[in-house]
């Protein structure tokens, strides 16, 4: 397969010849993945070892130039790795591993975006861990041309409203001019205006549609399952979203600490696998202004309790306590205390407004979602659908634990 990109010009068919190559029994590669200065962007660089690691200890500390991403100074620039978490690599495969990093400063302290500390330390408090916090965060992210623009979305238009009857919409306009010499008139210019129509005449066309006019890049979406499959991440399943072009994928249930560890790598692996297709992930909250709906990252989440008969009481405690600390809850659910979500927790676009707390029943306009069946059964779980896509998920997971189990209010 050729990809050809703004000056580019890569034939991805010549790595296969390299990839056949034996690779000698005594040396592992294993890639070490960090989250860098900005809180929500991933770096990596692999590192040779002599025999191949069942477990993160197994991996030695490493450090790396921490001027170049965000995190340290030129004049004291090293950043040391700290191995958390072990993950198959699907992309060299045999023995080689993935390896996700805490990072730490010279002098040993947790860098300032290195929030897993901290959020391990509250996941292994007594009392949280006999509740048993289960989470599965619905991750949502939106494919983009090297240009930036929307993948599959026409240049020179836009894709049929995302929730709207959509009969004679137009998608494109393309522009032709034919100069004619005939005799007596120098130029004649004609001018032809060809409109394609939306031919899917439907409300709400690309939420979970299945069609080349109405979902774009499913063959990143199924390479990326498999990936995360063979690498271990617990992947739950993916859908296309409302916005064409943009995807969701879920993981878990997840306990613990293992939830943001298994969405880190998710990620990772995403934006790896559509580096091979050439295009573009981005995690933006809200990257198309206008009538098109942001992206979140849904956390689901219950204890022990709520998911017993009678669990329905303690999910509406549950919400009271996050209503009381909503303020505290949105700054931590995106990389800028807030500002991303700005944009997107607007009221509309089956979101709730950023400045205003609510829940109910069935309800995506609410900041605390109870699935319908919960309140049937009694027990289960709840939504919190406030957390930003571009959000770190060790704060999103602490906040929440320190809230509901720990009753925590500052």
């Amino acid at each position: 397969m050729a990809l050809t990109l703004p000056g580019i010009a890569l034939d991805k068919t010549m790595l296969s010849w390299y990839r056949k190559l034996p690779q000698p029994d005594k040396m592992v590669l294993v890639t070490y993945i960090w989250i860098d200065g900005s809180g929500e962007n991933l770096r990596s660089k692999t590192k040779t070892l002599d025999k191949e690691p069942q477990k993160p200890e197994d991996c030695p500390v490493w450090n790396f130039d921490g001027s170049s991403t965000g995190q340290a100074e030129g004049s004291n620039s090293d950043v040391f790795l700290y191995p958390a978490a072990l993950f198959r690599d699907p992309f060299r495969m045999g023995r080689n591993k993935l390896l996700l990093c805490e990072c730490y400063k010279y002098n040993k302290t947790p860098a300032d975006t290195n929030r897993r500390k901290s959020c391990k330390e509250i996941m292994e408090k007594k009392e949280v861990q006999e509740a048993h916090p289960w989470f599965g965060i619905e991750q949502e992210y939106t494919l983009l041309d090297r240009d930036y623009h929307p993948f599959g979305w026409p240049k020179n238009g836009y894709p049929g409203p995302q929730d709207k009857p959509s009969h004679g919409t137009v998608i494109s306009a393309k522009l032709w001019v034919r100069i004619l010499l005939t005799p007596g008139i120098r130029l004649l210019v004609i001018i032809t205006m060809r409109y394609v129509p939306n031919v899917t005449g439907a409300e709400g066309p690309y939420y979970c549609g299945v069609g080349a006019d109405k979902v774009y890049g499913r063959d990143i979406v199924e390479a990326h399952y498999r990936a995360c499959m063979f690498a271990g991440v617990q992947i739950s399943g993916t859908n296309a979203e409302v916005m064409p072009a943009q995807w969701e994928f879920q993981v878990g249930p997840c306990e613990g600490i293992q939830m943001a560890d298994q969405l880190w790598m998710g990620r990772f692996l995403l934006q790896r696998v559509a580096e091979d297709f050439g295009i573009v992930v981005t995690f933006d909250p809200k990257p198309m202004s206008g009538d098109w709906n942001g992206a979140g990252a849904h956390c689901n989440f219950s204890t022990a309790p709520m998911r017993e008969k009678g669990g329905l009481a303690v999910i509406e405690r549950a919400i009271e306590r996050l209503a009381k600390t909503h303020v505290q809850h949105i700054a931590a659910y995106d990389p800028n205390k807030g500002k991303d979500n700005e944009r997107r927790l607007t009221g509309q676009h089956e979101t709730s407004s950023i400045g205003q707390f609510s829940a109910g029943v069935a309800n995506r306009g609410a900041s605390v979602r109870i699935p319908r069946q919960v309140g049937e059964d009694g027990f289960g779980y709840l939504e919190d659908r406030r957390p930003s896509s571009n959000c770190d998920p060790y704060r999103v997971t602490e906040i929440i634990v320190r809230t509901v189990i720990l009753d925590e209010t500052d």
